[in-house]
């Protein structure tokens, strides 16, 4: 099934990013995509949505059948802000913040690990992407959704580098959370993403892996770019 007045005729690149948690994977998918003129789908949003409505209407994640009319059912929209940010609506509420918190993370984690959810947004992100000039990003893009993207990237970075980022972004916010648990959410972020039976978190054998740990966000684009840009169909 394909959206309505999506043109089936790939044009342009599909552009996997994938990564752990922290690895600064929705901050480079965003600004490469307004770099190319491309689309940013943000697919840990998704789950994230359905973790977070999930919650709100107390569902519980052994109920499959509420997961699945749950997922379809929520209407998911990104919206590019003038900054170039990605805006997240859903229900036409905008829930950007809301989606980001520790809390909705170490939900989300467990949602993306239900075969049920991943069933079903699994082919919207396939709906979307497969027309080409698409970056997305997760934790299994060139693994399973796309094994075949045109060019794949593993993002990376210490778990202490990337504990440390959400720190200062938390603390950015005004939320109250220390160092050492921080970067232990991290550590528990990664454990669960990895064994979750379902799509884990896995490093596609072909993709070009960065480790984002010393190197500024301008340096990392630059090194993505230059791998993109020998690609004729960019």
């Amino acid at each position: 099934m394909n959206p309505a007045g999506v043109d089936t005729i790939k044009k342009g690149l599909i552009i996997a990013i994938d990564g752990p948690s922290g690895a600064g994977k929705s901050t480079i998918a965003r600004l490469l995509a307004a770099r190319l003129g491309y689309l940013y789908l943000d697919t840990g949003a998704m789950f994230r949505t359905i973790a977070l409505m999930a919650k709100r209407g107390g569902l519980s994640l052994d109920d499959d059948d509420g997961l699945a009319a749950l997922c379809r059912s929520v209407e998911i929209l990104f919206v590019r802000a003038d900054d170039d940010s990605c805006r997240i609506f859903a229900g036409g509420e905008d829930i950007s913040e809301l989606i980001r918190t520790p809390e909705i993370s170490l939900l989300t984690s467990r949602i993306s690990a239900k075969k049920v959810v991943r069933d079903i947004l699994l082919q919207l992100q396939r709906d979307i992407g497969s027309v080409g000039r698409v970056i997305l990003e997760g934790r299994d893009i060139g693994t399973v959704v796309f094994p075949d993207a045109d060019v794949k990237f593993f993002l990376s970075a210490r778990p202490e580098e990337r504990g440390r980022r959400r720190f200062l972004e938390l603390n950015a916010k005004g939320e109250k959370a220390g160092l050492e648990e921080t970067i232990a959410e991290v550590l528990l972020r990664d454990a669960q993403d990895e064994q979750r039976e379902h799509a884990p978190l896995r490093q596609a054998p072909d993709a070009i892996v960065i480790d984002s740990t010393f190197l500024s966000i301008e340096e990392i684009l630059v090194e993505m770019e230059a791998v993109i840009r020998v690609n004729p169909s960019v």
